[in-house]
């Protein structure tokens, strides 16, 4: 088991990971922000599901979700179809515009990674994507217990 010290540090090395989200967000088109970019690669992803799957796998609440797909919905990019299940629900499913702003989005996340990592090895970045995985599979097979304030 790593040390106390060891597990302060990763805890400050994850917390500066959110400043590397928000400059690889920075690359993402003006009108598709990070959270209807992951919209768009869940649905891709995972397939046609209803609102309240999308905010579960996004970890969101539902009017948060409902403001995401209404954005992704106005733009195009998603389609809202009454849940043939349950006509009180939407199923969401990705058009053929959200695919190719997928794309394009892909694309950029993927070119701003590769100029900024460009000193870097295949190894290094293969360890990497291998020590991400791993953490987050360790955290979704791990239930936190939530602390009162």
């Amino acid at each position: 088991m790593a040390a106390q010290e060891q597990y302060e540090e990763l805890a400050k090395q994850l917390s500066a990971i959110g400043a590397v989200k928000r400059g690889l967000g920075r690359a993402l088109p003006h009108d598709c922000p990070p959270a209807t970019a992951a919209l768009l690669a869940l649905l891709k992803q995972h397939g046609d599901m209803r609102m309240s799957r999308l905010g579960e796998l996004m970890g969101i609440d539902a009017s948060v979700t409902s403001r995401h797909v209404a954005h992704a919905a106005d733009r195009g990019w998603i389609d809202r179809q009454p849940d043939p299940l349950d006509k009180r629900s939407r199923q969401l499913s990705l058009t053929p515009s959200g695919t190719e702003k997928l794309r394009e989005v892909s694309g950029r996340y993927t070119d701003a990674l590769a100029t900024c990592l460009q000193d870097w090895s295949d190894d290094d970045i293969g360890r990497l994507i291998d020590l991400m995985k791993r953490l987050r599979e360790s955290f979704g097979e791990c239930r936190i217990p939530r602390t009162s304030a």
